[in-house]
């Protein structure tokens, strides 16, 4: 996104397209209302066309600055209006928005097929680009001309013109179909609630879930306790409720989300995006939307994925296996009365078992993770990494009175980044934890523009008596999205389009999970877990006990990433039309299948990574980020935590650069080396000596 205070179009009184009288030119959300984005972004979308004309009709001839580099400063304003729509889509939506973001999709898939399929602009894309060795160009340069090029190239710039029509058609029923998906699945997620009545069925949960239910009920109007199927409210009840009955039910009710046959299932919304995806792909001269999607990966093809995900489970199955059948018999101690245990009863057991391995569990810790704390213990982390200073500003407008933005700035006082932090769970927003960029960092006309990002989060929210105390799970997710903040704030890149979190999806999460190494780590955990009453610093044996159990039912636990990698695999690999998406789940993840089948449930319907998000074909790179962050990591323990020496190689070649150059030569200049696998099967127990 650029700076577009010579905009013509700054006279206009919507304030999505005047200059931001703002703290860095902060988007004024205090000024912006609903009737001011289609508005907004009809007129972004003329401004863009006039762009490219500008660069379709220059009578120079083709150079990179006259065509690439103008092609990627240009949008600026389509790329404001849409930030911002998209992620309040997410962060605060409302059926009102939800209609607008519908009405606005075509307009967007339509204006950048218009770009994609000009032939006269990939005709000056192609001149430059077949002069590319006699260019001098920075490595960076010919990153993006390299990507430029083949983003046309892989976008139908190539087809006929019925071609074309076709493929514009497809992806507007794409867009709008992944747009239904995902507000499917948040209607389900905010139409259960289960009601407690008899504090008996209460057994079990800690007095943190009970205050925590007590408030949710009263916030509904409700007497009693109340649980949701927000991941703060769920996930305790499957850890610690004794009422199995209850259990299974609030499993199935999550588990059954967009599965029920009614206005909000999903399953023949999976089967079409399928189905399109893959005419999309042949259309464009690939085997299948895997083939495509992973041209543009460090993987390279589907056989190298499905290769990578069956040498995981090779190791992960015997593993998991063992692990299941440990948890069974612990079970079976304590009443369990069946052969096998059910998906229902695998948090509540293992819990369980944990506490009596390690004497540890989340009401153990969570006195220790007041969040406020935490928050405070990842800034100093990244002080202590990479000198930064986070300080709250009041004056930057929020969209909710519950986000909080902070100035970022260096050891100098320099100016890096704006940073949004928006911690808890709300109806109008969507499951999960990610991080977002409302502006990317770039440089335009010398003047390095400073990137605006955001991680969004479902945390456990204070209760009427307690802060927000964290699970050691909700630590994990703070480090691990503000991993991929780091990546946007910490961009030195002169391109958008090659900047911050711009890279290889199977590059990208290696700095989010590399951050998570820390919470493991005594030196880190010192400096902000510390009682939230007493503020007594966690003590050495709880840390002891958080290593000890850090691989704790961890063969499982992989063994769950690797259905999910497989499952998207099936779907984006498969050229057959899919006839029923219950049967194709089965048959996808038969390897990985250690409970018994339920009726009436079903993980593709809800599937949002990929048929919401941007993981089709790449779910598995949480999975290939996972043996660069272990064999990162492993450097970092080798010569200290917060060795800045390495810390500075990291942030040199790994999050300044962006997608500026190719991933493994930016991180084999970090390390020294490739990565080996070992490090993770290491890091996980599941190489066996």
């Amino acid at each position: 996104m650029t700076d577009i205070k010579n905009t013509q179009l700054e006279t206009t009184q919507n304030p999505l397209l005047e200059s931001f009288q703002t703290p860095h030119e902060t988007f004024p959300f205090d000024r912006i209302k609903n009737e001011h984005y289609l508005p907004a972004l009809k007129e972004a979308i003329e401004a863009g066309k006039k762009e490219i004309d500008a660069i379709v009709n220059n009578p120079e001839a083709p150079t990179f600055e006259n065509t690439i580099a103008a092609l990627d400063q240009s949008g600026s304003l389509v790329d404001r209006v849409s930030a911002i729509l998209f992620n309040l889509n997410s962060a605060e939506t409302s059926p009102e928005l939800q209609k607008i973001v519908k009405d606005a999709s075509p307009l967007l898939s339509e204006y950048g097929n218009d770009i994609r399929l000009n032939a006269v602009l990939f005709d000056r894309i192609k001149t430059v680009y077949d002069q590319r060795n006699e260019l001098n160009l920075s490595v960076e340069g010919k990153t993006l001309l390299d990507k430029t090029y083949k983003g046309f190239a892989r976008n139908g710039a190539n087809l006929n013109e019925d071609d074309k029509a076709r493929l514009r058609e497809i992806d507007v029923k794409i867009s709008e179909l992944s747009l239904t998906f995902g507000e499917h699945v948040l209607n389900e997620t905010n139409a259960f609630l289960l009601e407690v009545d008899n504090e008996e069925d209460l057994a079990g949960l800690p007095e943190f879930v009970r205050e925590a239910a007590k408030m949710a009920a009263k916030e509904k109007g409700k007497s009693g306790w109340a649980f949701t199927l927000q991941a703060p409210s769920y996930m305790p009840f499957m850890a610690y409720g004794e009422n199995r009955e209850l259990r299974r039910k609030l499993a199935m009710a999550y588990n059954s989300r967009a599965f029920l046959g009614n206005e909000n299932d999903n399953r023949e919304i999976v089967k079409n995006i399928v189905a399109l995806r893959h005419k999309r792909a042949q259309l464009l001269g690939y085997e299948s939307h895997a083939h495509f999607v992973l041209e543009e990966r460090m993987a390279g093809a589907p056989k190298k994925v499905i290769h990578f995900l069956d040498e995981l489970l090779e190791y992960a199955k015997p593993v998991a296996e063992q692990q299941m059948q440990e948890l069974t018999q612990y079970a079976k101690t304590q009443g369990f009365a069946e052969e096998r245990l059910q998906r229902w009863d695998y948090a509540f057991y293992s819990e369980k078992l944990k506490k009596e391995k390690y004497a540890i569990d989340d009401e153990i810790l969570k006195p220790y993770f007041k969040l406020e704390n935490v928050i405070d213990g990842v800034f100093k982390v990244a002080n202590k990494l990479f000198g930064l200073n986070f300080k709250e500003n009041k004056q930057i407008p929020v969209y909710h009175p519950e986000v909080t933005a902070y100035d970022v700035t260096d050891d100098n006082g320099n100016f890096v980044s704006v940073f949004y932090a928006d911690y808890f769970p709300r109806e109008g927003k969507r499951n999960g934890a990610w991080m977002t960029s409302y502006r990317d960092q770039r440089i335009l006309n010398g003047k390095d523009i400073r990137p605006h990002v955001s991680i969004v989060c479902n945390f456990t929210k204070p209760t009427e008596t307690k802060p927000s105390l964290l699970t050691f799970g909700e630590v994990t997710t703070l480090f691990h999205e503000f991993g991929h903040a780091l990546h946007g704030m910490l961009s030195k890149c002169a391109y958008g389009s090659t900047s911050g979190t711009n890279v290889y999806w199977d590059f990208v999460e290696l700095p989010s999970q590399i951050m998570e190494n820390w919470c493991y780590e005594k030196e880190a955990l010192d400096l902000f877990a510390r009682h939230y009453e007493t503020n007594e610093p966690i003590p050495q044996e709880l840390i002891e006990k958080i290593i000890a159990s850090a691989n704790f039912m961890e063969g499982y636990g992989t063994l769950r990433q690797l259905s999910f990698g497989m499952l998207d695999m099936a779907y984006h690999g498969n050229a057959q039309p899919i006839s029923d998406v219950a049967e194709f789940e089965r048959q996808a993840i038969l390897q990985t299948s250690l409970f018994p089948e339920t009726e009436g449930i079903n993980t593709s319907v809800a599937f949002s990574h990929i048929f919401a998000g941007g993981y089709s074909a790449g779910y598995y790179s949480y999975k290939w980020a996972e043996v660069l962050d272990a064999d990162a990591f492993e450097y970092f323990k080798e010569k200290g935590i917060f060795n800045r020496q390495v810390a500075d190689a990291f942030r040199e070649n790994i999050l300044s650069k962006g997608g500026s150059e190719a991933p493994m030569d930016l991180y084999k200049r970090f390390r020294g080396q490739e990565p080996s696998p070992k490090a993770l099967l290491k890091r996980s127990g599941l190489l066996v000596n």
